[in-house]
């Protein structure tokens, strides 16, 4: 009766071990999903843009110009500035491996003074957003 106990119990404890080892690898493959640089694959010739003095009430416009150095498609989910005066603009379809493309932004200079203002560029399964930064002043 013991020996059929001990197999039963062996049996149990390999099912076990074999279980959390599964849990285990699904967990680290699901967290590998969502790491790395911010923008992974995303590469931008520059990531910050200054005017200098711009006339006031003249909208000013930069392409930031990036390509796919990744392996995989890329999809731009959003590009959202911190304010509405200045407007991103992105590709609304995939990137394919070692194609590029721009994210255009405009900034309505209506009010006077330096400012400095973010966009964040958020990829699709990518937690770590890509960061663009334009400045300058608006003078009258």
């Amino acid at each position: 009766m013991r020996k059929v106990e001990n197999k039963m119990t062996m049996k149990y404890l390999n099912y076990l071990t074999l279980s959390i080892t599964a849990v285990m690898f699904s967990l680290m493959s699901f967290a590998n999903l969502n790491t790395g640089v911010p923008g992974e694959g995303l590469n931008f010739e520059k990531s910050t843009h200054n005017f200098g003095k711009i006339k006031q009430n003249q909208p000013v416009t930069i392409e930031f110009s990036f390509v796919n150095s990744s392996t995989k498609t890329i999809i731009i989910e959003d590009a959202t500035a911190e304010c509405g005066c200045t407007k991103p603009e992105f590709p609304p379809r995939p990137i394919q491996p070692g194609k590029s493309g721009t994210i255009k932004v405009t900034f309505d200079s209506k009010t006077m003074g330096v400012f400095t203002k973010k966009i964040t560029v958020k990829l699709v399964n990518d937690n770590d957003p890509a960061v663009l930064t334009i400045s300058g002043e608006v003078v009258a």
